[in-house]
């Protein structure tokens, strides 16, 4: 089992996307991250090719980007966000 571990930037993401979904969607994107400790790599999960150890979760116009570290067995939230462009830029 992996342990999670999110950004300052990650909370914050997560703090503003409560405010504006609804219970469903805010359910789902955090069974989604949980759901990570247990398998970092799910077959849904994309490799960002700019970065070595991050892939990219996508939960319906949501997007999760993190980063996986197998030596340390964890998984770091990096940023949480509707898809576009700003998303990937960390």
């Amino acid at each position: 089992m992996y342990r999670l571990l999110t950004t300052p930037a990650a909370r914050r993401d997560m703090a503003k996307l409560e405010r504006r979904l609804f219970h469903e969607e805010r359910e789902r994107l955090r069974a989604a991250i949980r759901n990570l400790a247990v398998e970092p790599r799910p077959t849904r999960a994309k490799k960002l090719k700019a970065r070595q150890f991050c892939y990219r979760l996508r939960v319906g116009d949501y997007r999760v980007v993190y980063e996986v570290r197998d030596r340390d067995s964890t998984v770091r939230i990096i940023r949480i966000g509707r898809r576009n462009e700003s998303t990937y830029v960390f």
